[in-house]
């Protein structure tokens, strides 16, 4: 075997895997195979100047790489089993929370050190929002910020790459069972380990379903999250935002009682676009930097649906909305909340004139021609909710970008090890379905490492 354990993905998953093994055994040896580039030379071409949307690149930068999906992000780590993941279902509510709180101090001993340490619990706005028909969810939240959670990242690789084989922009294209261990192969060449650990992330999701049913692993119907980011002036929201940083609100809508959340909320941040399978979505960012802040927050309004049979492709039931997106709007559209309650599509000239300067250059359009009725309406159901405890949230010039979509692996058959029906192979972080989130997603890798290493 040319390796003790192989590990497929540099997400935060992979990285805490690759970590903890090799702190507790320094002659392991460990190899990461990462479809994306070093975390040096992820640049995203967009620069708002000569490049405004997304030419979609063979490999995108935002979401592939050293650090997955969430490098770019705005470095929220939650820390809780209420949203974020059912991982304490395999390995008990405790021992989640001790881990996500395991990574936090490793991040903090990384470059995190200074940042704040955010609570909801016992908030004078828990009453506020359930006297509003809102729940606002209890959590502890690490706010890294984009360029702080950078920083980790750096540090966690310079620490890392002394330790472990690093193959980038190296897909894997297979994972097959040989004697005693696995055979992990890409286009171009192969590796045999003893131990396996997958954590592919959310971009994986087509490729992990493709390994589970080449290896007869069972897996369960998901999810998808369907919505839109909301952009409206900071102040709107700053008296949520300057106190609990990240708030979990979820409303349940009187017209179709369906659950809308709010998600990734970004105090004073940036708008951007996602490029996932060639599908063009939008997402959001935010710093720690006072000197790269806007006057904005934006944040997401997602609509989950669950299907029943027979149907069973849920991100396939997603990637068809984006799709309708990016073919009326060339990629993400944008429209004022004031336009899309009167029906009619935006236009340039009324983005002009409104009072939310955009930070995402987006075709000005109408999102009613994109997503379904129901769904819709539960995002303005939601808007309504929202602007009863912060004011100004249903103003005519709030902007929705659309559309935002949450991708979930299929569920993957794993016991409270984290490990499939075939020993020594484990499926961890966002790709194995059961976390949906940096904390969940980290907190799952240091949980296999310390499987793996008899701990």
């Amino acid at each position: 075997m040319q390796y003790d354990v192989i590990i497929v993905g540099a997400g935060p998953g992979g990285i805490f895997t690759a970590y903890e093994l090799s702190r507790l055994n320094s002659e392991m040896k460990i190899a990461v195979m990462e479809a994306g580039h070093p975390l040096e030379k992820r640049r995203c071409p967009i620069d708002g100047d000569k490049v405004k949307t997304c030419i979609g690149c063979k490999s995108c930068s935002i979401m592939s790489g050293f650090g997955g999906a969430g490098a770019f992000s705005d470095g929220k780590y939650n820390i809780t089993n209420d949203f974020g993941g059912t991982l304490y279902e395999h390995i008990g509510r405790q021992r989640a929370l001790e881990l996500m709180r395991y990574v936090d101090e490793i991040n903090m001993q990384h470059g995190g050190e200074g940042t704040k340490l955010y609570s909801t619990a016992g908030t004078r706005f828990k009453k506020l929002c359930i006297q509003n028909k809102l729940n606002l969810l209890d959590a502890s939240v690490r706010h890294l910020g984009t360029d702080i959670n950078y920083v980790v990242l750096q540090n966690l690789y310079e620490e890392l790459r002394h330790r472990v084989d690093f193959y980038f922009e190296t897909p894997v294209r297979s994972i097959e069972r040989i004697d005693g261990g696995y055979r992990v192969s890409s286009d171009r060449e192969s590796w045999e380990c003893r131990q396996c650990v997958v954590s592919v992330g959310r971009s994986g999701s087509k490729w992990m379903e493709t390994v589970c049913r080449e290896l007869d692993i069972g897996t369960l119907s998901n999810r998808v999250d369907i919505g839109v980011r909301v952009e409206l002036p900071a102040v709107v929201f700053s008296h949520l935002t300057d106190e609990l940083y990240e708030s979990k609100i979820v409303y349940r809508t009187e017209k179709f009682e369906d659950n809308v959340r709010t998600f990734c909320m970004n105090p004073y941040g940036i708008v951007v676009n996602e490029n996932t399978n060639g599908i063009v979505t939008v997402n959001g960012h935010s710093y720690e930097d006072p000197a790269k802040r806007t006057e904005n927050t934006n944040f997401a309004l997602l609509v989950s649906k669950h299907f029943s049979e027979p149907f069973k492709d849920s991100n396939g039931y997603g990637e068809s909305i984006a799709r309708l997106s990016n073919m009326l709007g060339g990629g993400v559209i944008v429209q004022r909340f004031g336009d899309l309650v009167r029906g009619r599509r935006s236009n340039d000239k009324r983005l002009e004139e409104g009072l939310v300067r955009p930070t995402l250059a987006a075709t000005p359009g109408d999102l009613s021609l994109v997503l379904p009725k129901r769904i819709l309406d539960g995002i303005m159901e939601m808007i309504y909710a929202l602007d009863r405890i912060a004011p100004g949230t249903a103003n005519d010039d709030t902007l929705l970008y659309g559309v935002e979509v949450k991708f979930y692996n299929m569920e993957v058959a794993v016991n409270e090890h984290l490990e499939t029906k075939h020993p020594g192979l484990y499926i961890i972080g966002d790709g194995s379905g059961i976390t949906h989130s940096l904390s969940h997603a980290s907190a799952s890798g240091v949980h296999v490492a310390r499987q793996i290493a008899g701990e």
